[in-house]
């Protein structure tokens, strides 16, 4: 009995732990079956950061100003102050022209000054004496026509006639003297103007610099015959062409879809490799107008350059900050999708996992990231590639990504390397 007992609660242990194994079993694989049905997918976390778009660019240094310096007289060049590379400033004097006809024409104006001068000496002369003797007529007038006058028939009506004729002839006279007077001051007037033209054609025999500058290159030597430029469409020579290089416009040639982009004030930095200087610039101007073959618009720089380290002619590489956002929200460019109504839209996580379909308004985009400006705060979770994938309401098990919160974007627009240039020239 007692073996028969034994035997009987061996049996039933058995049975129950068969049974258990056999539950165990059975909720395991209810557990992996449903950890089977629900996707991965990777997410991406909205951060706050920065984005900006930088185009670089290589610019030339020009001469703010060239003047290229004409004699408004011809002549012979009887002294040259200056060669190329002088540095020279306002007003000093670079050559002196021998012309001896303006010499003669000087001492000719002279002579005419100084002979319109006694003309108008010996009119003066001329009006007083008028003046004298029609004082004298027309008081001897007045005293016969007084004794006519008092005493009728003493004085004889012919003799009175002729007093007041003579009083009248010595009135227009004196008026005669006065516009011979006027006309010689006019004459005289006439003289010195012509005087002051000739010493200022002399003057112009001194060429002086109109502008500070540097010599960039020089057309005369002593003794050449010198023509004066007074067309502008005389092809001659000048003595010398000055370069204003203390103060530079660097031109930057700026691609057509960047330029809404361009504001005058705009910072720039700036690279000059061949001197080893780096600098930060303003834009100034800019043409406001698109060249029809290179399709670019020039942008122009002020740049001091008054220990003239920098020659024009020299290439500079730039980096224009064309747009930017600060603290922005951003997600990475694959959790935007376009929906059926051409809508930016993205696939948002709630805390259950669960997908949620959610339209947003994209600002400034990158390569790698966009700006949310609505729809969206910092710390939501969304779906970023294979978003087709996914439903409405779909629970997802989350794989997180890592992503930049921030991104500056290059845009080249041609650079200079000044170094690879060597190199591939030494090669």
């Amino acid at each position: 009995m007692r073996k028969r007992l034994y035997f009987s609660m061996a049996a039933a242990a058995l049975l129950c732990t068969a049974l258990g194994i056999t539950s165990c079993h059975s909720g395991s694989s209810s557990s992996e079956t449903n950890a089977a049905t629900v996707p991965s997918a990777r997410v991406a976390v909205a951060q706050r950061g920065d984005i900006s778009h930088v185009l670089t660019l290589a610019g030339q240094f020009q001469p703010y100003q060239v003047v290229d310096v004409h004699p408004k007289v011809s002549g012979y060049m009887k002294r040259i102050n200056v060669d190329i590379g002088d540095i020279v400033h306002q007003g000093q004097v670079l050559a002196v022209l021998e012309v001896p006809e303006l010499r003669a024409q000087v001492q000719e104006t002279v002579f005419q000054l100084k002979q319109t001068q006694e003309e108008i000496t010996r009119a003066q002369h001329e009006v007083k004496s008028a003046e004298a003797l029609n004082y004298a007529l027309h008081a001897q007038s007045v005293r016969l026509q007084q004794a006519a006058a008092t005493r009728p028939g003493l004085i004889a009506q012919q003799e009175l006639d002729d007093a007041q004729a003579k009083d009248l002839n010595s009135q227009a006279q004196v008026d005669a003297a006065k516009a011979a007077l006027a006309a010689a001051q006019q004459h005289a007037e006439a003289a010195h103007a012509d005087n002051e033209r000739v010493e200022a054609l002399q003057s112009y025999t001194t060429v002086t610099a109109p502008i500070a500058g540097v010599v960039i290159w020089r057309y005369a030597d002593t003794g050449a015959l010198i023509q004066g430029g007074t067309n502008s469409n005389d092809q001659t020579l000048p003595i010398v062409r000055i370069s204003q290089s203390a103060l530079l416009r660097l031109r930057v040639p700026v691609p057509e879809s960047d330029v809404p982009y361009v504001h005058a004030g705009d910072l720039l930095e700036v690279r000059v490799d061949a001197i080893n200087r780096s600098f930060t610039g303003k834009i100034v101007r800019f043409t406001r107008d698109v060249n029809f073959e290179t399709r670019t618009m020039e942008t122009e720089v002020d740049v001091e350059n008054k220990d003239l380290s920098i020659a024009p002619g020299m290439y500079a590489n730039t980096a224009l900050q064309l747009a930017s956002v600060k603290n922005a929200v951003t997600v990475p460019v694959e959790a935007l999708v376009l929906n059926s109504r051409h809508q930016e839209t993205v696939y948002v996580l709630d805390s259950s996992n669960h997908v949620h379909i959610r339209g947003v308004q994209v600002g400034l985009q990158g390569s790698k990231l966009a700006e949310i400006t609505g729809g969206l705060n910092t710390g939501d979770r969304v779906l970023i590639g294979g978003q087709e994938k996914y439903q409405e309401g779909e629970e997802v098990s989350p794989i997180l990504a890592s992503t930049p919160a921030s991104e500056t974007v290059q845009e080249s627009g041609g650079m200079i390397d000044l170094k690879a240039g060597a190199s591939g020239g030494g090669q």
